[in-house]
């Protein structure tokens, strides 16, 4: 299948007035070298005969504005449609037909099956150190849950996401049913430099170890990672374990010194929760819209790799 020829807006779609803040897309699009990721996308080309086919980029960066307005497949196919400054983000002009939402969902899941989405991550990770924004002072370590895309199965039936699992918010009522996405956040900047997704019932600590980058100065978390052999990596490794204490059964209270240590760790990883709320509230990471780990888990790389682009933005000078 032929590609479409896409790529540049026409002179006159170039000089057409934009809406009241669009050109932030226009900003984002110019701080990112493409090359790269059109290089690691370059396996999704198909060149065969047939009806010419979408820039596998341009699909890519549609998926990234799905992620950062929170849009279905459906609605990103009419935000292509309707907005000049859709277009503009993936070079599609005018007179180009947009990818209909079965393209879009298609090419989503050839990028899962394909296992490149992490590779793309680590792209931007990489291009976001070279511009001087990663501060590599610390790492904070967190997990919010998310919903799954079902409701919880009654007992007795099968359930319809066989991924999805019940976990229980210590000091809150109630259970929840779905994933938790596991983060690594640069303190300071709040970018995301690493993630992983599991189902709901997995522990914070578990998958902690890969959350750490190893050029970090110190890891900021809450009791919840707290072990003696994990301080004691990160002591070897020259990175300071700044992880809170907890109480224990031969300790069932922390002294008076162990509290105000704890009380300075919470306030100085406090600002991780801005980056699960920015999630929640602006780019709908409540619930994950598809079944299954492998579709959760690219929901949030997506979605984390959307948070960076636009946090780059407000932290690069104008």
């Amino acid at each position: 299948m032929a590609l479409k020829p896409q790529g540049q807006l026409s002179f006159v779609e170039a000089l057409m007035p934009e809406a009241q803040g669009s050109g932030r897309l226009d900003r984002l699009d110019a701080l990112v070298d493409w090359s790269p990721f059109e290089r690691l996308l370059s396996r999704f080309r198909d060149d065969g005969p047939g009806r010419p086919g979408y820039a596998p980029l341009l699909l890519f960066k549609a998926l990234l504005l799905q992620r950062l307005y929170d849009l279905s497949d459906a609605l990103l196919e009419e935000a292509l449609m309707d907005r000049l400054s859709f277009r503009r983000f993936v070079r599609l002009s005018l007179s180009e037909a947009v990818p209909d939402h079965t393209t879009l969902c298609r090419f989503r899941c050839a990028l899962i099956g394909a296992r490149v989405l992490e590779d793309l991550f680590a792209e931007l990770d990489r291009q976001l150190d070279r511009a001087g924004v990663v501060l590599k002072r610390g790492t904070m370590l967190d997990a919010t849950l998310i919903e799954a895309a079902v409701p919880e199965p009654r007992k007795g039936q099968a359930a319809r996401d066989p991924d999805a699992r019940l976990t229980s918010r210590k000091g809150r009522r109630g259970v929840n049913y779905g994933y938790k996405a596991h983060v690594g956040v640069d303190a300071g900047s709040g970018l995301v430099r690493a993630v992983l997704t599991t189902p709901a019932n997995v522990n914070d600590t578990v998958p902690a170890d890969a959350l750490i980058r190893g050029d970090e100065k110190e890891v900021l978390a809450d009791a919840a990672y707290h072990t003696w052999p994990r301080a004691a990596a990160l002591k070897a490794r020259g990175i300071k374990a700044r992880l809170a204490r907890r109480a224990n059964k031969h300790h069932p209270e922390l002294p008076p010194r162990l509290k105000r240590y704890n009380r300075l760790i919470a306030r100085r990883r406090a600002t991780v929760e801005t980056t699960f709320a920015v999630w929640k509230r602006w780019m709908g990471l409540r619930s994950v819209r598809y079944l299954g780990l492998a579709k959760a888990s690219a929901q949030v790389i997506l979605t984390a790799m959307a948070f960076n682009l636009r946090r780059w933005a407000v932290l690069s000078p104008a």
